[in-house]
């Protein structure tokens, strides 16, 4: 059963994206945020937005055995998120950030060279503050 979200206390593009991450589906969640992303890429959230899709982008190469430019976007990814608070728009970032770390030292750790994503190991963010 897919994850349901308060979708009248957000954007259902926001809350699809997350909807879409959770099933592995990281060019679909990519896409859906890209529509608030535009209209707010220059507002208070557009950075956050950007991080998030940067995110997915990097779990869509590590689909396609592309580690290097996952590493690429996980760093874009982190820089963007970490000038928002510990927990913004009901995300927990200090734990997606800590993911994004992970993933990162993985890569490093393998020379970039193994992609070690696989339905058992592949995140999911929960949309409540609570812990990825």
């Amino acid at each position: 059963m897919a994850e349901q979200f308060d979708t009248g206390q957000f954007d259902r593009h926001y809350t699809g994206f997350f909807e879409l991450f959770n099933q592995r589906k990281f060019f679909e969640a990519h896409e859906v945020l890209e529509h608030i992303w535009l209209k707010d890429r220059h507002g208070p959230n557009g950075a956050f937005y950007k991080g998030l899709i940067q995110l997915a982008g990097a779990f869509v190469h590590l689909q396609k055995n592309r580690p290097q430019p996952a590493a690429s976007l996980f760093k874009l990814a982190l820089a963007n998120l970490e000038k928002y608070p510990a927990t913004h728009e009901q995300l927990n970032l200090q734990s997606t950030t800590g993911l994004i770390r992970q993933w990162l030292a993985g890569l490093q750790r393998t020379d970039l060279g193994d992609n070690s994503l696989t339905a058992a190991n592949a995140p999911r963010l929960k949309l409540d503050g609570s812990e990825v």
